[in-house]
């Protein structure tokens, strides 16, 4: 049975994704999104309060700027993984608890990946592929020895 070929957009988007490290920056804006999503107060009510106010805005949209950067830029992914976490526990003093812990821990969780995440690993052969090969293998050896 041929494998049909995949197509062109869905191959080179694997092939983007995994040149870095891109559950972690993905983790990692999504936490700042979800603690932006739980604010309640709008931005003119928290203008008033002052600077303890518009950090609970301030460090979500840096958790969200900073996984953005470790997409785009995965050169630097341990300095905005650091500063990524710092961030991420800093929100649970000034957002709703972290936006509800949900956000910290997306954002805890994405920033450890990414500081996590090395560049120069080979690509992981599927299970499927790797049974293929030893069937490969096992019948040029039955075949040699016959």
């Amino acid at each position: 049975m041929a494998e049909s070929p995949r197509p062109v957009p869905r191959r080179s988007f694997r092939a983007w994704r995994a040149r870095r490290p891109f559950w972690g920056g993905l983790l990692l804006a999504l936490g700042g999104g979800e603690i932006l999503l739980t604010e309640k107060a709008s931005l003119k009510v928290v203008m008033h309060i002052g600077m303890q106010g518009l950090a609970g805005y301030l460090l979500p949209v840096l958790m969200a700027l900073l996984g953005l950067l470790v997409l785009f830029n995965p050169t630097q992914r341990l300095f905005y993984s650091i500063l990524g976490v710092l961030a991420s526990l800093g929100t649970w003093v000034t957002s709703n608890l972290g936006g509800f812990f949900i956000g910290l821990l997306l954002g805890v969780v994405g920033s450890c990946l990414a500081f996590g995440w090395l560049p120069d690993q080979e690509p992981r052969v599927s299970r499927r592929k790797r049974r293929r090969q030893a069937r490969a293998l096992a019948e040029e050896a039955g075949a040699s020895t016959v």
